[in-house]
């Protein structure tokens, strides 16, 4: 099973700068308004329902207007491998900012996959399991397949509401059984401690972890050289093709250990 690792960022220009794999949020692709985009390779983008949430306590875009959003920005030239839908994260902060259940969370992601994918056939959305507990992402499996989505067929299935508890024990088994139910699995905002953990249970992850971290961090080699007025490596595509590469490594590493062990 081949893994991909798309770098999160949240600027737009890295889009023109790359042709490694990139993970972008709607947010900020929405801000492009004119210019056009000169690609160079496919991107994914992320819905953006963590920050609505945590700001708004609910979505304040509606399904067209994100659905529009995004036929927009395929006509300015954006190639898009696939969208998330607007899925309902059940983390125990976001239900308490809803004051909804995790259930009607659930509920409000399988409705909100099947009316997206209604409306637009040009744009591949994917469907987003959420759960806080293995029972409860067994329960939201259910929930699709009583809606005849049959998740075992789609080309990638995300699984939310993991990423402040990733390199836990608990998200490694729920990752395991997942993945033993035939699923093609994505894991959002998975960084290394997880990706250490489970990769070989995902086709797919993303992280923006490298900005965070680039504010704390030396120069990468490149700005070392150059000296740009910049104080820190946060915005800088260098930086963080240099740990993307490094997450790179680590999941070779494995694959190399489990070949081992099965020779």
């Amino acid at each position: 099973m081949t893994f991909t690792f798309y770098l999160g960022t949240h600027v737009l220009n890295h889009i023109e700068k790359t042709d490694s794999p990139l993970f972008i949020s709607f947010r900020q692709l929405r801000k492009r308004k004119k210019k056009r985009f000169e690609q160079k390779v496919k991107i994914c983008v992320d819905s953006g329902g963590f920050s609505e949430l945590s700001m708004f306590g609910k979505w304040v875009t509606n399904p067209d207007e994100y659905i529009d959003e995004l036929i927009r920005l395929q006509a300015l030239g954006l190639d898009i491998e696939w969208a998330s839908a607007q899925d309902w994260m059940v983390e125990p902060i976001m239900i308490e900012k809803t004051g909804l259940t995790i259930r009607e969370h659930q509920k409000r992601s399988v409705e909100n996959f099947i009316y997206l994918r209604s409306i637009c056939d040009s744009i591949h959305i994917i469907p987003v399991l959420q759960g806080q507990t293995l029972e409860q992402y067994f329960e939201h499996f259910e929930m699709y397949e009583k809606e005849n989505i049959q998740l075992r067929k789609e080309k990638v299935v995300g699984v939310g509401s993991v990423c402040r508890r990733q390199s836990s024990n608990e998200i490694e088994h729920i990752m395991k059984c997942l993945f033993k139910k035939g699923l093609k699995l994505h894991g959002f905002g998975v960084k290394i401690n997880g990706l250490r953990r489970y990769q070989k249970y995902l086709i797919s992850s993303d992280s923006l972890a490298w900005s965070y971290g680039a504010r704390y961090s030396p120069l990468c080699d490149k700005c070392k050289i150059e000296k740009p007025s910049n104080k820190n490596c946060a915005n800088c595509l260098n930086y963080a093709l240099e740990w993307r590469n490094k997450v790179i490594k680590i999941g070779e590493g494995k694959s190399e250990k489990r070949k081992e062990k099965q020779n």
